[in-house]
């Protein structure tokens, strides 16, 4: 049989797949799937419901049957499927178990407790579950980083200041800045306390702050040291001044549902400093913030967990793309339906991104309510998905240029653009003591500039056209030496090669470059013996597993866009990626994947969203026939 016949099921794989998604549209017209993490982003809410005093049984149990439901056979939660077990994850597992009620004599809780003493005990853990454990009384506040709220104060043109840290950073920052000079405890109950989990007793435990060796960070060390002679001083001329301006800030970047950057961490830090401030908890925003978490909450079968973030603009603008793909008219009711709710989500007010940048506002969120943080990511996605749906011609001319104007409003010096923010580079900040977990800034990554080239190519723009030919250089700066590109958002170099392709091809570069063909050959090289794809989250860490791991529907789709769009359409290597996801598709029209593929910080907080492993496959599968 020749290399381009077609493969034997894909339109009715690709019916299959439609007719599911399509089934899956909420009314309103979004697309909406679970965003998947670990189980810290449960265990911290009972442990804020506590902090506040609204917990109940009822609620701590259903946690704590998810919780357990996590655990490893070892004892131990890992922080993504597969993964190595986690020692802060574990710990406040176990925590969150014991204040909870969960015997300590179970079976469960002593493979958790030897687990964590084999990894050296609560000594070891990183310094946001510490902060944690001091909340709750188990860990003493001074063996915590300084971090003084009169960060507020410095202007924007400061070196260091609030702004130079990346949108998340700086809504998580200055909250935890307010408890650390506060220093607010909320005792557990004796039962719950954790003195067996220090390795040589609580009295004997190592206090020390995390060192790190680089130049900047023993600067940032002897700057810990200062702020913390500043703290003992009896004469802090800024501190009410500051306390009051960080206050203001907070309350001001509550969202319409009660969020705070559309994610948990700035929202659970910013709840509990306003408490530690005296906010009651009859306020408007304490209350409106704590109510927020219920379109977060997932409910079900006895359990109750809480996503860290939610997804429908990003998952709507994916499923667009997928339905056009796959052959949709453009007035197809869905699209239609969905696009009129894109428009209705465009954000037109201001955000903190105004800081380093004077575009018009024009981008959309990640979130149903985050209008301070819209992103480029989001925004590309959903002015693509735009672009092939047939609405008012009036609405839909005005919300793609005023889209694309704020794209390339925020386009950063290297010519690439970061996620939320606008030449947010300053990466000597990963080295500040409180830095042991994620990521602190937003530096231009190679998917997120793919994206909005493909955007600005199927907009008509080619190369020639200035902020395009700084994208496409920066983009081939960040060109790894044997051919793919480093994937920020996802796992990972499957990921980045499987976004810079397609934007190459949209724009008109030619595809016989060889860079493009390099890039090619490192994905041919890679492919499974089942034809499809994987790569291991740890990929992040270890050279030898980039593009190794095994085959998953997001990351085999991946593949195949990347392949698609360098014209590789008749090849074996594209037929047997296609019939790999035509074999392994469910009869419902899905794909079983419990692997996370998306990223948070790259190994640090991965994420698993529900609906990749169904949206990329329907766009592969689409654009392969189209190309037949």
């Amino acid at each position: 049989m020749p290399d381009h016949a077609p493969v034997a099921g894909l339109d009715h794989a690709i019916d299959r797949a439609v007719g599911w998604l399509l089934s899956h549209q909420y009314p309103a017209g979004y697309f909406w799937g679970e965003l998947e993490s670990n189980a810290t982003i449960t265990a911290e809410h009972l442990f804020l419901t506590h902090i506040l005093g609204v917990g109940s049984p009822e609620l701590w149990d259903k946690i704590a049957r998810y919780i357990l439901g996590q655990e490893r056979e070892d004892g131990s939660w890992a922080n993504w499927y597969g993964g190595p077990g986690d020692l802060s994850t574990t710990v406040e597992a176990y925590l969150a178990l014991k204040l909870a009620g969960v015997d300590p004599a179970s079976e469960e809780m002593e493979w958790a407790r030897g687990w964590i003493l084999s990894q050296g005990g609560v000594e070891k853990a990183r310094v946001f579950t510490k902060i944690w454990l001091a909340l709750l009384g188990e860990w003493p506040w001074e063996a915590t980083p300084m971090l003084p709220p009169e960060l507020v104060l410095l202007p924007s043109w400061f070196p260091v200041n609030l702004y130079s840290f990346a949108s998340w950073a700086r809504g998580t920052i200055l909250p935890l800045a307010i408890l650390r000079v506060k220093r607010p405890v909320y005792p557990i109950p004796e039962h719950a306390r954790i003195d067996e989990l220090f390795l040589r007793g609580r009295g004997n435990a190592d206090h020390s702050l995390p060192r790190k060796k680089s130049a900047w960070g023993r600067f940032f060390s002897a700057a810990d040291k200062l702020l913390r002679a500043y703290e003992r001083a009896h004469i802090r001329p800024l501190r009410r001044l500051a306390l009051k301006r960080a206050e203001e800030w907070i309350v001001e970047r509550q969202e319409a549902d009660g969020c705070w950057g559309g994610i948990q961490p700035p929202w659970v830090y910013s709840l509990i400093a306003l408490h530690a401030l005296g906010h009651p908890w009859e306020s408007p925003v304490m209350r409106k913030g704590v109510a927020g978490f219920d379109r977060y909450a997932i409910e079900e079968e006895g359990t109750w967990r809480l996503q860290s973030c939610i997804s429908p603009v990003w998952d709507t603008g994916l499923a667009m793309i997928a339905l056009h793909d796959a052959g949709l008219p453009e007035d197809h009711p869905a699209l239609v339906k969905a696009g009129e709710w894109l428009l209705g989500e465009q954000i037109f007010v201001g955000g903190d991104w105004q800081v380093k940048c004077t575009a018009r506002p024009g981008g959309w969120a990640f979130e149903f309510d985050n209008d301070i943080y819209p992103d480029t990511d989001d925004t590309s996605v959903v002015l693509m998905a735009l672009q092939g749906t047939e609405l008012s011609e009036e609405a839909k001319e005005f919300a793609l240029s005023r889209g694309r104007d704020w794209l390339l409003g925020m386009q950063s010096r290297n010519g690439g653009w970061g996620a939320f923010d606008r030449n947010n580079t300053q990466v000597f900040l990963r080295e500040i003591p409180f830095a042991d977990f994620g990521e602190l800034v937003d530096p231009p990554s190679v998917d997120v500039t793919a994206h909005i080239v493909e955007f600005l190519g199927r907009m008509g723009y080619r190369p020639g056209f200035r902020p395009l030919d700084r994208a496409l250089r920066y983009m081939f700066r960040e060109e790894e030496p044997d051919g793919p590109w480093y994937g920020r958002w996802g796992v990972n170099f499957i990921y980045g090669t499987g976004y810079v392709l397609p934007a190459l091809q949209a724009c008109g570069f030619p595809l016989d470059d060889p860079r493009v063909r390099r890039a090619v050959g490192w994905l041919l090289a890679r492919q499974n013996e089942d034809g499809g794809w994987g790569e291991d989250v740890l990929s992040y860490h270890e050279p030898e597993l980039r593009g190794r791991g095994p085959s998953c529907a997001s990351q085999t789709a991946w593949a195949l866009l990347a392949l698609l769009a360098a014209g590789e359409e008749e090849g074996e290597a594209v037929r047997r990626g296609i019939a790999y996801l035509v074999r392994t598709q469910r009869e419902d029209g899905t794909w079983d994947e419990p692997y996370f593929t998306g990223t948070g910080f790259p190994t640090d907080f991965m994420i698993r969203y529900h609906l990749y492993r169904h949206v990329f496959p329907l766009m592969a599968l689409g654009r392969a026939r189209e190309g037949q």
